[in-house]
């Protein structure tokens, strides 16, 4: 079955091109696409991945991510966007976006974001993974925040922010999927996240990796 895609882009020209190279693959759909948070808001279905853009007419991409999980609460969401510096970023992850990827990425990136977000994991671009650990380098030098994580959860989290999913740490740790998806809740609550990407940076914030 193919992967849905839902996109909120305002340049039309670059929102009409992500349309065309999406459905130029058999295993993904463009389910709908809007130039506004507004109106992607107002006729809103999920889909199984949505390409965010932040700068754009009236409500922000990084206002709407909140609105899109509120919709939504297992909506996954990638911001697409020519920002590349520490707030916009950080806002985005801390907001609940599941990837952050430039519009430069090449066309073969951005598919692969899509369906690294699909299978669960979490899309950075080299530059915006950079940019992460810049900012948090500083606080790298200091001793890890100390956390409940139990010796299992913490080899979950290792694998985690190395970019595995689901399915690829249950078959490293002989465990099944669905032991895997009870400890990565756990891990969530203990460290107060709500999406993949807010543990990567937590983990490497916090020293835990």
């Amino acid at each position: 079955m193919a992967i849905s895609i839902g996109i909120v882009e305002d340049h039309t020209e670059f929102r009409q091109s992500l349309v065309y190279l999406i459905s130029s693959f058999t295993d993904y759909t463009v389910s709908w696409s809007y130039p506004s948070v507004e109106e992607a808001l107002a006729d809103y279905t999920e889909t199984d991945v949505m390409l965010l853009d932040i700068n754009l007419p009236g409500l922000s991409g990084l206002e709407a991510i909140n609105l899109f999980k509120q919709k939504s609460r297992t909506q996954k969401i990638v911001m697409l966007t020519i920002n590349e510096d520490e707030y916009h970023i950080f806002e985005a992850i801390k907001n609940g976006a599941d990837g952050y990827i430039l519009k430069k990425s090449s066309p073969s990136k951005i598919l692969e974001s899509i369906q690294q977000v699909y299978e669960g994991g979490a899309a950075l671009t080299p530059m915006v993974a950079k940019q992460v650990m810049a900012f948090l380098k500083p606080q790298l030098a200091n001793p890890g925040t100390s956390s409940n994580l139990t010796v299992r959860e913490k080899e979950i989290l290792v694998l985690i922010a190395q970019g595995m999913t689901n399915e690829i740490i249950a078959g490293a740790l002989f465990i099944s999927v669905q032991t895997v998806r009870n400890h990565i809740k756990n891990i969530y609550e203990k460290l107060h996240v709500h999406s993949r990407a807010q543990v990567v940076v937590k983990a490497y914030k916090d020293k835990l990796v």
